[in-house]
């Protein structure tokens, strides 16, 4: 068993490598504008919060919407913490400059010099913004984590629309910006940067998942009421996963931040979080893989390969007739159809990657 475990874990690193390598290759060679780089990008970034809905929706049946709440709260987060102190003033034009006078970067550039000391910022800034996302998640899931089934989904989603008004609120301008735009804020910059970082918060993830923690997830989605015979304590359980889904939200949010360049409150609506749940459905619900795997076949037909349908082009085939505005989502739409249809249980179902790497074993007689 253990020699198993090994090969199967030796061939998903080597193909992880193979991923990073190909990643770090493109990103020598392309410019950082190019639609391949910014595919990978957001597509990382996606597959990171679809791991974290899925960690809700699919391990312990918890059906919540508020991932792009959460997800704005990181990205605010790591906005007003990363503004350089001389872009302040210009940012914040209508509230004197804003009322918070640093930057997480510029400070540990001072401590550490200028390279290390901002990518310590960053990801200080992206882990303050993941803890955010969390107390909230904590506070708000006082009350409406008693909820079940379609009540949780729509006081979640109330959530995140409320969220999403509230930081237009001129009062707190001086910390939101009101209904502007955050910029001016570093980023990592390079796409293999956002690979290694999603990987290894889904490698927290799955590590989670397959603890004594992960377990008991399972227990309370498979029967709440076998779970709490065994001894499992229930609210403090789905307390627990919405936290930390919600923590990992907030970080995806930073890092969706860092890939737009910029940040405003409309960003994130609700749309955003159905592109989630779709992407945590169609991989498969309960498959970290499908997730991962289904965010980037998702952004890459979305946002590249599909995107001529609606300026009239499509492979080379000029049909401005056929082709028209809205024409790309209509054919997203019928390819999901058609994998609902044929994968009733998603892309992976719920199984792993690693599951498809085992060897059958053979039937005696033959």
């Amino acid at each position: 068993m253990t020699k198993k475990l090994h090969r199967e874990s030796l061939i998903v690193a080597v193909i992880l490598l193979i991923l990073l390598g190909a990643c770090i290759y493109l990103d020598s060679i392309l410019p950082s504008y190019h639609i391949v780089i910014k595919v990978i990008k957001k597509a990382a970034v996606y597959s990171l919060v679809a791991v974290s809905m899925n960690l809700l929706n699919g391990f312990t049946g918890l059906f919540s919407l508020g991932q792009a709440g959460f997800m704005l709260l990181g990205a605010y987060a790591y906005a007003v913490l990363c503004i350089p102190v001389a872009k302040r003033a210009g940012v914040y034009q209508q509230f004197e400059g804003g009322l918070i006078q640093f930057s997480l970067p510029e400070t540990f550039a001072n401590l550490f010099g200028e390279g290390a000391g901002t990518v310590v910022g960053i990801l200080i800034a992206l882990l303050i913004g993941g803890l955010i996302a969390a107390l909230m998640a904590y506070l708000i899931g006082l009350p409406v984590l008693r909820l079940k089934s379609d009540y949780l989904a729509i006081a979640t989603l109330g959530f995140a629309e409320i969220l999403r008004a509230f930081f237009q609120w001129n009062a707190l301008g001086p910390i939101t910006n009101g209904s502007n735009l955050l910029k001016g804020y570093p980023d990592f910059g390079h796409a293999w940067a956002y690979l290694i970082l999603i990987a290894i918060f889904i490698g927290i993830i799955l590590l989670m998942v397959n603890s004594t923690y992960g377990r008991a997830f399972k227990a309370i989605r498979d029967d709440e009421v076998a779970a709490e015979a065994m001894g499992i304590n229930l609210a403090h359980h789905k307390r627990l996963a919405f936290v930390i889904s919600s923590f990992f939200a907030g970080v995806g949010g930073g890092m969706l931040a860092m890939y737009m360049g910029a940040v405003q409150a409309l960003s994130f609506k609700s749309t955003m979080t159905y592109e989630i749940l779709l992407i945590v459905v169609i991989g498969g619900i309960g498959s970290i893989t499908g997730s991962v795997i289904t965010s980037f076949l998702y952004i890459a037909s979305v946002e590249w390969l599909l995107r001529g349908l609606d300026s009239g082009e499509f492979l080379g085939i000029q049909a401005p007739g056929l082709f028209k505005n809205g024409f790309r989502m209509a054919i997203v739409s019928v390819i999901i159809m058609l994998v609902v249809l044929f994968f009733r249980k998603g892309i992976m179902g719920d199984r792993e990657l690693t599951d498809l790497l085992r060897r059958k074993p053979r039937k005696e007689g033959k």
